[in-house]
């Protein structure tokens, strides 16, 4: 059955969803602390962000999203997670890179409102898609893979 004919997988998706978006802002928040507060290249800053959300959401949706997933061991499951999402930064890496740099070449500093910094929004969108993309992949292969016992 679909999510599209299904009442239960949709509430799992928006639960889903909601702790998409707490990871998000995990992942923006340790971003740009560390690119724009500590100077990391932005290209390992979000790799250490994508880190700190994975974590964030893996906690949550065990215990929240997933909750009666509970018949592999916590470590078994993790390991799926962990491979699942490292996948998925193999896929938003070169994706965060390529709108990095479109973002950058398309952005006026002179066009852009309160001297907004171009580098810091060209990194910000580009992460906003790369995340967009790999939401899909995350949800649909933890679903079937590491949380398929629900």
């Amino acid at each position: 059955m679909s999510i599209l004919n299904n009442r239960r997988e949709q509430k799992r998706f928006a639960k889903f969803a909601i702790v998409g978006a707490i990871g998000t802002t995990v992942d923006y928040l340790v971003f740009n602390i560390g690119a724009f507060l500590l100077g990391f290249p932005e290209l390992y800053a979000q790799g250490i962000s994508f880190i700190a959300a994975v974590a964030s959401n893996f906690i949550l949706n065990r215990n929240w999203t997933f909750k009666d997933a509970r018949t592999k061991h916590i470590r078994v499951q993790l390991a799926q997670y962990l491979l699942v999402n490292t996948i998925g930064l193999i896929i938003r890496t070169p994706i965060f890179a390529a709108l990095g740099v479109a973002f950058h070449r398309y952005l006026d500093p002179q066009q852009l409102p309160f001297a907004v910094d171009p580098s810091w929004l060209a990194h910000n969108l580009a992460l906003a898609g790369a995340i967009g993309v790999v939401l899909l992949w995350n949800y649909f292969v933890n679903r079937r893979w590491t949380f398929g016992d629900v």
